[in-house]
């Protein structure tokens, strides 16, 4: 992959801060929560800064982070986490990391989380049906981000089909093979996770066909 021109750099920032807009609007990003990401080369990936509101991210607003250095001044401190999805999966271009209420919440349920039965499964790179069991791993939070990265990548390693993780009481992390592909994933999750947040909320309700 050759380094990006600079007009294709431009392009790759204002991709992010439209797609910062985007999931602004959805309620997705509540304070200065979530971060977005853009593979540039085989080196490099530009990522939202931290502390930003990403409903108002400007250009100034995305930085420049190496694959195998340290997170550049200024990154959010989740860098690592994303650096850690392109060096293990190089078909990666994209990563999406969200604040979702009902990602928060399933987080929280207990053990992985899997989806099925749900039509827009098959927004999935991948699935192709809405009896597909999809596993989603959920891990433990952990504010030392390097360490936590590097239990992730072990994870995954295990379930290479996995589209998505949560990290619990947190949020979600998806990524696709083009910037589109992991918007399309992390919309797609938001709404699957809240149907199955209110099928839940639904089964602990008595049914009015039946006596309580």
């Amino acid at each position: 992959m050759m380094s990006p021109s600079p007009a294709d750099l431009d392009a790759a920032i204002h991709a992010l801060v439209d797609v910062g807009r985007t999931f602004a609007a959805r309620g997705s990003v509540p304070a200065t929560s979530g971060n977005f990401s853009l593979r540039l080369d085989e080196r490099r990936v530009a990522i939202t800064r931290s502390g930003t509101d990403k409903g108002a991210l400007a250009p100034a607003d995305i930085v420049i982070a190496h694959l195998t250095g340290p997170p550049p001044p200024g990154a959010s401190a989740e860098t690592p986490l994303h650096l850690a999805l392109y060096r293990d999966r190089p078909a990666v271009r994209a990563v999406i990391h969200t604040h979702a209420d009902a990602a928060a919440v399933l987080s929280r349920a207990g053990g992985d989380l899997v989806l099925t039965g749900w039509e827009l499964q098959k927004a999935f790179a991948g699935v192709t049906s809405h009896e597909a069991a999809v596993s989603i791993p959920v891990l433990p939070n952990d504010q030392d981000t390097v360490a936590l990265a590097a239990r992730v990548s072990a994870r995954l390693l295990a379930e290479p089909a996995a589209p998505a993780y949560l990290l619990a009481g947190h949020g979600l992390y998806t990524w696709g093979s083009s910037l589109a592909e992991a918007v399309r994933h992390a919309v797609a999750l938001e709404h699957l996770l809240a149907c199955e947040l209110d099928h839940r909320r639904l089964g602990a309700l008595p049914s009015p066909n039946r006596s309580p």
